[in-house]
């Protein structure tokens, strides 16, 4: 059932499988235009996500509108699942395709057995440092940015916490996964200590992420779907 105004103002939690290549910000706004457009919500009208999704990631973005964005950090602290593609034999800065490759490693050494027992050193809580392509502030300005300027940054390392870690396809020099991680966990992170610890190198090809909590991608839609949705709304 379709919710009216008041509804949206009142809070509603919008699950929205967000597009490659499109930031959380451009979802969050294309979906603020929307309702505003559609249903005359006011300027200030609150509208947030619970959780970031890379521009080069798919899936599960949770929007929460009106009152229910005092939700967001409870939503956000919840565990997350995610699958994906790590590319091995090779790294980036990024540790992901926003970057291109830096070094070249052998992958011949490589065998399955070598990929699963690689596996049980990162679940459990384990020692992570955040991308230095991040959206961690420093000295109040993104990572990313002083990344992006050329600038040398050491990351402090920080707990998290890998609940399942599984390899699901193995074709050489791709491997796709499956992780369930606490809050806070960096996957591209992980796509590049995994290539450590294979004695290669390793990036994060595909992200995509399924569920935050109880909530599930297959019950999420486009951005477009939804503003499909509004329309044909306001029309009947």
């Amino acid at each position: 059932m379709l919710k009216s105004a008041q509804d949206f103002l009142d809070g509603q939690i919008l699950l929205i499988d967000k597009p490659l290549k499109w930031s959380s910000f451009q979802a969050v706004n294309k979906l603020k235009y929307t309702l505003k457009r559609e249903l005359g919500l006011p300027k200030k009208f609150k509208i947030g996500h619970a959780g970031t999704l890379d521009p080069l990631a798919t899936g599960l973005l949770i929007i929460c509108t009106g009152k229910f964005t005092k939700r967001i950090t409870e939503i956000q602290g919840q565990s997350k699942e995610y699958t994906g593609t790590f590319m091995l034999g090779a790294t980036t800065p990024s540790y992901d395709l926003e970057t291109e490759i830096n070094q070249t490693f052998p992958i011949n050494h490589i065998d399955e057995n070598l990929i699963q027992n690689t596996l049980v050193q990162f679940i459990g809580e384990i020692d992570q440092k955040p991308p230095v392509f991040s959206a961690i502030k420093k000295d109040g300005i993104r990572m990313y940015e002083h990344a992006r300027a050329g600038a040398e940054i050491e990351m402090d390392s920080r707990k998290t916490t890998i609940h399942e870690f599984e390899i699901t396809r193995i074709e050489l020099p791709e491997i796709d996964f499956r992780v369930v991680c606490s809050k806070g966990t960096y996957i591209r992170s992980l796509a590049n200590d995994y290539g450590k610890a294979l004695n290669s190198g390793a990036h994060l090809a595909v992200l995509r992420r399924m569920k935050i909590g109880d909530f599930d991608v297959l019950n999420a839609i486009s951005p477009e779907e939804f503003e499909k949705q509004m329309i044909n709304h306001d029309e009947n």
